[in-house]
């Protein structure tokens, strides 16, 4: 039965996905995404600038571009183009894999030569990662829930130090460093961020750790600890100038361990389509998952040529995506807009330096530790009482850990091992995947689970010169 005029039927009804709505809801939905993931998104650059022996001003200069490559990679994520893009309400930003390996490499590589070694790592790990992304989900089967959970644990536990010292005054040679002044302000802010969780609702509730930095940053500005310096020296109007920092650099240990967390980074954004494609009522397929690993890698290729680092998908925006059923891709594109614009603007970027690290520390805490949880989560249905699933955990935490607990360890063995090895991620990952196959894989199907199809010897159908036919001759 044909639809009555005027009103469209089942088939020629749009998704809503691919829907778009009114531009004043389209703005301030999408302004509530950039909001939950803003402090994701400038504390890569916050952690990893500092290391490579920044200043505030070039620090701020770095956490403006990380928004602005943010925002490239979010509008190639939901519009897409060719087979880039997986088309959904997917949100991208600087990755906090990459920040435990960036700052070993930095502190490997020096001061003047940090960040070019950096951003040629990020670039080779980019373009690699972007023609292995259609073979990609042959390999899903080597990142079951117990590896996963385990990755994204290490990367919660291994930043949670980092808040600990911003906490203190994020240098031990400034003055005032571990001083009840800066660590009052962390546990002050701390409070306010967990009280605004607890009583606000909706999109404020969403924000939370940025109303506790807005609040902290006022508190903190009559006790003296406020910096706005880099505030001062500002432009209004910006664009992040190619290569800023330096040509790229390409060593070999940095690109090892850059591919190490690109492979970490796909693991997780496979994992993330996964979950949004239920929620939005749009399975991820083959197909899906292809196209949004092509635009978290080529987001990252493309990166490093305006001072960004490597981007994946950001787990608290589907989260939002659930919580306000508003699921156009649309919105998320408007996001990245959003983005684009803050990071064309070093006054914004400027204003997110007046944050004071104690402040940052204290909501640092909630916010790493929010990712920590999130693998614990992972880790719940990992099925921990079956098998050795529970050792395999525990081995990768501990040897993840050792970096982290004991900076020193590995610091008698060859520099050139040291980028892999200082980074807990990148040796528990190792430890996770090598032992869950040790473990959970039958020794006999090695190459039927790296997706090699099974061969067999065709009979033979005519007889052989060396080996006559049985079968009688037919005349």
């Amino acid at each position: 039965m044909a639809a009555p005029t005027g009103q469209k039927s089942e088939g020629d009804r749009k998704h809503p996905v691919d829907e778009t709505l009114p531009p004043f809801k389209m703005f301030t939905s999408g302004l509530q995404h950039v909001a939950a993931m803003y402090a994701g998104v400038v504390a890569p650059p916050m952690i990893v600038g500092p290391a490579c022996g920044l200043s505030t001003t070039e620090t701020a200069y770095l956490m403006g571009a990380g928004l602005f490559t943010a925002g490239i990679a979010t509008l190639l994520q939901t519009l897409g183009f060719w087979k880039v893009g997986a088309k959904l309400p997917f949100v991208n930003g600087v990755s906090f894999a990459g920040v435990t390996p960036m700052v070993a490499i930095g502190e490997t590589a020096g001061p003047h030569h940090a960040l070019p070694v950096i951003f040629g790592a990020v670039i080779v790990a980019g373009v690699l990662g972007f023609l292995f992304a259609p073979y990609f989900s042959k390999l899903l089967r080597f990142f079951p829930p117990v590896v996963t959970g385990t990755v994204i644990t290490l990367i919660g536990i291994s930043l949670l130090p980092v808040a600990f010292n911003w906490s203190r005054g994020g240098n031990s040679q400034a003055p005032g460093y571990g001083s009840l002044t800066n660590v009052g302000m962390a546990a002050l802010t701390f409070l306010i961020v967990l009280v605004l969780r607890r009583v606000l609702r909706g999109f404020l509730q969403q924000i939370a750790i940025l109303l506790g930095l807005i609040a902290g940053t006022l508190i903190a500005i009559p006790v003296g600890i406020t910096d706005f310096s880099a505030l001062t020296k500002a432009d209004l109007i910006g664009f992040p100038t190619p290569f800023h920092f330096g040509a790229p650099q390409f060593d070999i240990a940095a690109i090892v361990s850059m591919c190490i967390v690109m492979l970490v980074c796909m693991t997780e954004s496979t994992a993330d389509m996964l979950a949004l494609g239920k929620i939005v009522d749009r399975p991820a397929d083959e197909r899906t998952i292809a196209g949004g690993l092509r635009a978290d890698t080529l987001g990252t290729a493309l990166s490093p040529l305006f001072n960004g680092f490597a981007n994946s998908a950001f787990a608290q925006n589907i989260g939002l995506v659930a919580m306000t059923k508003v699921r156009s891709r649309f919105v998320v594109a408007t996001s990245g807009l959003i983005l684009l614009v803050l990071g064309l603007s070093p006054v914004a970027a400027s204003v997110i330096s007046l944050v004071p690290l104690p402040v940052l520390g204290g909501a640092g805490i909630v916010l790493f530790g929010s990712v920590a949880a999130s693998g614990i989560q992972t880790l719940t249905t990992a099925a921990l009482e079956k098998g050795d699933n529970a050792l395999i955990v525990a081995a990768a935490i501990g040897i993840g850990l050792i970096p982290i607990a004991a900076p020193d360890f590995y610091h008698h063995l060859p520099k050139d091992l040291l980028v892999v090895l200082d980074s807990g991620i990148s040796t528990g990952c190792l430890v996770a995947v090598v032992l869950n196959l040790a473990f959970n894989v039958p020794l006999r199907r090695p190459l039927r689970l790296a997706g090699f199809p099974r061969f067999r010897l065709r009979r033979r159908t005519s007889a052989s010169p060396l080996r006559p036919s049985r079968r009688p001759a037919r005349f």
